[in-house]
């Protein structure tokens, strides 16, 4: 059968998909992601893969590998790295349920990225059940930090990298349903500022406050953003009493740059805020980042033009271009891997309370990645 015919079902696979989505995992509780990995490593084991599951690191949860049975296993194949970790914090399901209205399905993390991570496992168990068999061993790597910089697992997938010829990501497919075959580099900062505590009713002029100078910071941050490199700061937290000049706030920032020299000009621009001003103590220091995965390079664009192929047969369009927003997929590129993001299924609003899929992309998208997996060689 090719695998344009696959009797792929929307209705089986969105029952199948929903108690991945009604098992909430944010990054930071590794409990829940733990249990997202027991859930998915029962559904791959039962699709015949053989489960490996790598404990976690860092406070934060394991990782699942699963292999598919082949005669060629241990050669390089194909690695589908995704993550298992969204940003929807437990309880979320009470203001983003599970559900449909008319082509889309709604749910946390249902795009960013359990849907894609599920019609990949889908595309597998159609081949599978088919008799057909891949021309390369597939394995999954599922991981759980993906939503913080990747901290705790960025060796283990480079590492699962290397020793494979092509890496899929299902990250969520671009609105005009196009897929990523570079991306932007991302850094991360932690800030500081440190004041001088009063009370606030009685001597507030005797504090430096903290949540003031952090605030002053914020602004010049923002205003630091150009076409090639933005800024933004998306946490923080400060002061313990309201009746208290604070003398602690602390922050987290991001930086998204197109090439090597933007980034490094831009980590530049971030560490030089560091300083004292005010009687207030201000301190940048470097989290996570994720290096330039750069567009055009010859083996990943060797790999979009057979998925270009594939999409074509099923009378779809499949453009292409770099993009912001990090994926794994940034570390991989980065080592020269032959890799292709973005195949996971269309939709919007993630990261979100209005996050959905499109739920006729579960099919089309489904058989692309079938017909990758029997394709590639």
């Amino acid at each position: 059968m090719n695998f344009t015919q696959l009797p792929f079902e929307a209705d089986v696979m969105l029952e199948g998909l929903r108690p991945w989505i009604e098992c909430e995992s944010p990054t930071y509780d590794a409990v829940a992601v733990d249990r997202m990995m027991d859930l998915a490593a029962h559904d791959f084991a039962a699709a015949g893969a053989t489960i490996e599951r790598i404990p976690g690191r860092l406070g934060l949860g394991g990782s699942l590998r699963a292999r598919f049975p082949h005669s060629r296993q241990g050669e390089p194949g194909i690695l589908v790295a995704g993550h298992l970790d969204t940003v929807h914090p437990v309880g979320t399901l009470s203001a983003l349920p599970f559900r449909m209205e008319g082509n889309r399905c709604y749910g946390p993390g249902i795009l960013d990225m359990k849907g894609g991570n599920y019609i990949a496992l889908e595309a597998m168990r159609q081949l599978i059940r088919q008799g057909m068999q891949t021309p390369l061993p597939v394995t999954f790597l599922l991981t759980p930090d993906e939503e913080i910089g990747t901290p705790s697992t960025r060796k283990l997938i480079e590492t699962d990298a290397l020793r494979n010829k092509y890496v899929l990501v299902p990250e969520p497919g671009r609105e005009d349903n196009g897929v990523v075959t570079g991306r932007y580099a991302i850094a991360r900062y932690n800030l500081e500022a440190r004041g001088k505590p009063s009370h606030a009713g009685v001597d507030p002029k005797k504090g430096r406050s903290a949540i003031r100078e952090m605030a002053r910071k914020l602004l010049e941050i923002d205003a630091m953003s150009s076409e090639d490199c933005t800024f933004s700061v998306g946490v923080i937290h400060g002061g313990q009493w309201v009746n208290c000049v604070s003398s602690l706030c602390t922050g987290q920032a991001l930086s998204m740059a197109k090439t090597d020299e933007d980034l490094e000009a831009g980590i530049s621009r971030m560490l030089a805020l560091s300083g004292a001003e005010t009687g207030v103590e201000f301190n940048v220091t470097r989290g996570m980042t994720r290096p330039v995965w750069k567009p055009d390079q010859p083996e990943t664009m060797a790999l979009y033009k057979l998925a270009l192929e594939l999409a074509g047969q099923l009378g779809k369009n499949l453009p292409h271009g770099s993009s912001g927003g990090g994926s794994d997929g940034n570390f991989t590129g980065a080592l020269g891997i032959a890799t292709l993001c973005g195949l996971g299924v269309r939709g919007n609003g993630y990261h979100t309370l209005e996050e959905y899929i499109e739920i006729d992309s579960l099919i089309d998208r489904g058989r692309l990645l079938a017909g990758l997996f029997a394709t590639l060689n």
